[in-house]
């Protein structure tokens, strides 16, 4: 088991550990500054940042399993989306992610509102399923939008040079 919330109710280890990992794995010694993968991961053009989000999702589909409120999935989906965003604009992305730390975000939220705990955390009810479906449906269009605005404006530069 791992770390409880207010509530007595614990979150599985392997969700725990992901967050730990996106977000606080790594530690800037003097400064005592912490990052994750998703600050490193994040520095590749055009996969990085995608990547990490697909990452998230596994806390995002844990909070369904825990019975998380769906204003609280809500919430996380746009945690990860506001990480997405931020993490794509070159290099002040990056050192966002080192402060922004959405995964820790999420985990807080998990542990603050499960209402079941990692024993009978096996699936979620459907409905759930289908919400956080629609927030990663979102998540993806928003994805596919700015790859779209992302060529658009490099064929202009482009053609600007040319």
């Amino acid at each position: 088991m791992a770390t409880s919330n207010t509530h007595s109710i614990t979150i599985d280890k392997k969700t725990e550990r992901l967050g730990w990992l996106l977000d606080d794995v790594f530690r800037v010694p003097v400064l005592g500054w912490r990052f994750g993968l998703d600050a490193l991961i994040g520095l590749i053009p055009g996969i990085g940042d995608t990547g990490t989000a697909l990452a998230s999702f596994y806390i995002l589909a844990s909070a369904v399993r825990h019975g998380v409120p769906k204003i609280t999935l809500l919430r996380m989906g746009m945690n990860i989306g506001f990480d997405y965003l931020l993490g794509s604009l070159p290099v002040v992305g990056d050192v966002a992610d080192v402060f922004w730390k959405s995964n820790q975000k999420n985990i807080a939220l998990l542990r603050k509102r499960a209402t079941v705990s990692a024993e009978d955390a096996r699936a979620g009810k459907l409905s759930d399923w289908i919400f956080v479906g629609g927030i990663i449906a979102v998540l993806i269009a928003l994805l596919i939008t700015s790859i779209a605005v992302s060529v658009y404006l490099l064929s202009k530069l482009w053609t600007g040079f040319t």
